[in-house]
């Protein structure tokens, strides 16, 4: 389990010590400041997850601080704490914006406790594995826009997390226990996406042999995700703009409209504003949905996240009854080294593969093998390879292949699906089905036919 992030304000030495040990035992990662100013110099580079504050501290108190954390981080949970528990206290406290009060003298436990009620519950799939400091600063922002209704553009790199973004909004929006739905416009052919979105009645066209609800009505009271938005076809573009503007669906084949209350996100891995002036998407369904636009940086430029990412899809790989083994310190230098076109999702290809790979209680550089060639074993310092070695590297050459025919097979031909499920890009693939055929390995003529 990550440690959650959380800042601790107090100015007494010995309690401030105290109550570090007491949280730190709790499972929580413990920032400390000694007074509000303090408190407010550190959220800058390190934002938390709660605030645990005093109220009596000078030069700035925790009231004057609970003041400045409601202005510039209004949803950030804040339990403060006071010798002097008397109602006026409270009263002032909680009408300004405190999450909680606690009066001392009080139990670890109960600041155990009370701090974990003031924490969402977060799954797994919501957990964001982050320890750099913008990437801090945009889940702020996410934890911010979330409790409204505001269409959010998330923009990156392929593999850089904008759907898990946008899973994390959904789940710490007031529409957390209504569905989240999401569609990649990217997979589904152009002629049924119009369908899927917006569903159609019976006899409507060839096959539709009976009334379906689309995506955008099965996301009713909740979260509809728009996913590579940018590969949707400009006339659709202009019936999603009509959607979005009247609040309300019309289904293909219908004759009455269908009120919405569905909360829009859209991703992309293009330069939307570009697509605009290239005239390949529509300027005003640009601005419905840039209303509060995220960009997720490539992993390459947040160099902290690769060792805590890659140790948690270690632990991922694990069973529950499984010791995950631990990364040494040449393959945490390899991961570093590495410029991750693929980003997160090239990462979580790589830690897979070393989980197959490694042995002892270690994952070794040896075991790390990237995007962009076969999986073999590296070459031994001490000679030509064994018998056994080229016997292992003619294998995952082996497993390699198939794992690009079965992906080949569930894109139904298309490469750029097929990339997609292998997590490399499109050149890559294409790379490495040229070395298949050199090695004399038959590639299907159906597995061709798709454009990457």
């Amino acid at each position: 389990m990550t440690s959650i992030p959380v800042l601790l304000v107090e100015d007494d030495l010995a309690l401030r010590e105290a109550l570090v040990e007491t949280l730190s035992l709790g499972g929580y990662d413990v920032r400390v400041a000694t007074d509000g100013r303090a408190a407010l110099e550190a959220l800058r580079d390190n934002p938390v997850a709660a605030v645990v504050t005093d109220y009596q501290m000078k030069p700035m108190d925790g009231f004057e601080l609970l003041q400045r954390l409601r202005a510039d981080y209004p949803q950030l949970p804040v339990l403060l704490m006071t010798a002097y528990g008397t109602i006026q206290h409270a009263v002032k406290s909680m009408l300004e914006g405190a999450t909680d009060y606690l009066v001392k003298p009080f139990s670890a436990q109960v600041l155990i406790d009370k701090l974990a009620r003031l924490l969402p519950e977060e799954s797994g799939e919501q957990t964001l594995i982050t320890e750099d400091p913008n990437m801090r600063h945009l889940l702020d922002l996410a934890r911010r826009v979330a409790p409204g209704d505001s269409t959010v553009l998330l923009t990156g790199e392929s593999g850089t997390g904008k759907e898990v973004f946008a899973r994390y909004i959904h789940t710490h929006s007031g529409r957390a226990l209504k569905p989240f739905v999401a569609i990649n416009c990217a997979a589904i052919p152009e002629n049924m996406l119009e369908a899927v979105l917006f569903g159609h009645e019976k006899g409507a066209f060839t096959g539709a042999h009976e009334a379906k609800a689309g995506k955008f009505e099965q996301a009713q009271g909740g979260t509809l995700l728009l996913d590579e938005i940018s590969e949707m076809d400009l006339s659709l573009q202009a019936k999603l703009l009509r959607v979005i503007q009247e609040k309300e669906v019309e289904r293909i084949g219908g004759k009455r409209s269908i009120s919405l209350d569905v909360r829009l996100l859209a991703t992309t891995n293009r330069d939307l504003r570009g697509q605009v002036q290239a005239g390949k998407f529509r300027e005003d369904l640009f601005y419905r949905l840039s209303v509060f636009p995220i960009e997720l940086p490539p992993l390459r430029q947040r160099t902290r996240d690769i060792t805590p990412l890659a140790r948690h899809f270690v632990r991922e790989c694990c069973g529950p009854t499984q010791q995950a083994p631990t990364l040494n310190d040449e393959a945490v230098t390899t991961l570093l080294r590495h410029s991750w076109p693929g980003n997160v999702r090239e990462l979580q290809n790589v830690v897979q593969r070393a989980m197959i790979l490694y042995s002892g209680h270690q994952i070794r550089a040896r075991d790390l093998h990237f995007d962009g060639g076969p999986v073999a074993a590296p070459p031994r310092d001490d000679g030509n390879a064994t018998g056994s070695d080229a016997g292992l590297q003619e294998n995952l050459q082996s497993i390699e292949g198939q794992l690009i025919l079965d992906a080949l097979d569930q894109g139904h031909g298309s490469r750029k699906r097929a990339a997609e499920i292998l997590g490399i890009s499109p050149r890559t693939l294409r790379y490495k089905i040229a070395r298949l055929r050199d090695a004399g390995i038959d590639i299907p003529g159906h597995r061709e036919t798709a454009a990457a």
